[in-house]
């Protein structure tokens, strides 16, 4: 088969890499790499015996055509720079013209979502598309449409946000990432036992993340967590272990949404406290004179006074 089958159309219209390895365009090598060894694997020959040779062809064509070339572009700092300073160029450009529209559902939450909860929001969305994104080629090319326009709706809400540019992902040493998820004291906020259904549920997302962090699975546990917080968002323990989760996986953004939201609806949590002060996270922002946590403040909440 020729490579009539690969729409030369891509190249130019999946030119975002970050959208094409389905990552966050916070993301850094490591997870870049995991990301792009997960995607050679299902794309490589040994696991499409089963198809046909057209569908074979194409997969060879996007590893070749858009997945490598996407990598190369990731894998150093200087190419995710230069990706993301034109990824910027592009928003900018785009809202000039007025063009910046957001037509997916999920492009349209991230657009209308409050500060606070734009990064955590993105992660979860774009995660749900990347599983997603090459499970069957067929859905590929709409999917990664998805993601590409997620990522400039994201960076069209973080415009001006020095958190973009700093890319701090990596710089904590490996002997101060936690090696288990401890398990927080009892919330005064919060507490451990409840008649509802859904605080059974979410004691079972918990349960499961723990055993996923005990065999170092921690984007399993991740999602088992975030699960856990989508059932009880306002559980400032669940939000400390969804931080401490980020925190081993070396997503230090997210780990800093997370502990800040934990200190947030409980000033007096021992452990989010304990990695406020591994993550700088100022406790006197979160606080007021009386010891009760301030409304609208912190890094986003200046970011949403400013605009």
């Amino acid at each position: 088969m020729s490579t009539s089958a690969f729409p030369p159309d891509w190249i130019k219209k999946f030119s975002d890499p970050y959208a094409v390895l389905g990552v966050v365009v916070t993301a850094d090598e490591q997870r870049i790499l995991k990301r792009y060894r997960q995607i050679a694997k299902l794309l490589h020959p040994d696991k499409l015996t089963a198809v046909d040779a057209d569908t074979r062809e194409l997969a060879n064509q996007i590893l070749a055509r858009l997945v490598n070339p996407a990598y190369q572009r990731l894998k150093l700092d200087k190419g995710r720079a230069e990706t993301l300073a034109t990824l910027r160029f592009k928003v900018r450009r785009l809202l000039r013209e007025e063009k910046l529209i957001a037509r997916s559902e999920n492009a349209k939450h991230l657009l209308d979502t409050a500060d606070e909860s734009v990064d955590l929001f993105y992660e979860q969305a774009l995660s749900k598309l990347s599983l997603k994104q090459y499970n069957s080629l067929g859905q590929f090319a709409q999917q990664t449409a998805e993601i590409s326009e997620l990522n400039l709706i994201y960076l069209r809400r973080k415009m001006g946000d020095p958190v973009i540019r700093e890319k701090r992902t990596g710089l904590v040493a490996s002997s101060t990432v936690p090696q288990s998820v401890a398990t927080p004291a009892p919330s005064p906020s919060m507490p451990t036992t409840g008649s509802g259904s859904s605080t059974d549920y979410a004691q079972r997302h918990v349960s499961r993340g723990k055993i996923y962090i005990a065999k170092k699975k921690y984007p399993e546990a991740i999602q088992e967590f975030r699960d856990a917080v989508r059932i009880e968002p306002s559980n400032s323990d669940y939000h400390t272990m969804l931080g401490q989760a980020y925190l081993l996986q070396k997503m230090m953004g997210m780990a800093k949404v997370h502990i800040r939201q934990a200190l947030k609806l409980n000033i007096q949590n021992p452990v989010a406290r304990k990695y406020a002060q591994q993550l700088e996270i100022a406790l006197n922002d979160l606080e007021t004179p009386n010891g009760s946590p301030k409304k609208g403040t912190g890094l986003f909440g200046r970011f949403a006074r400013r605009r």
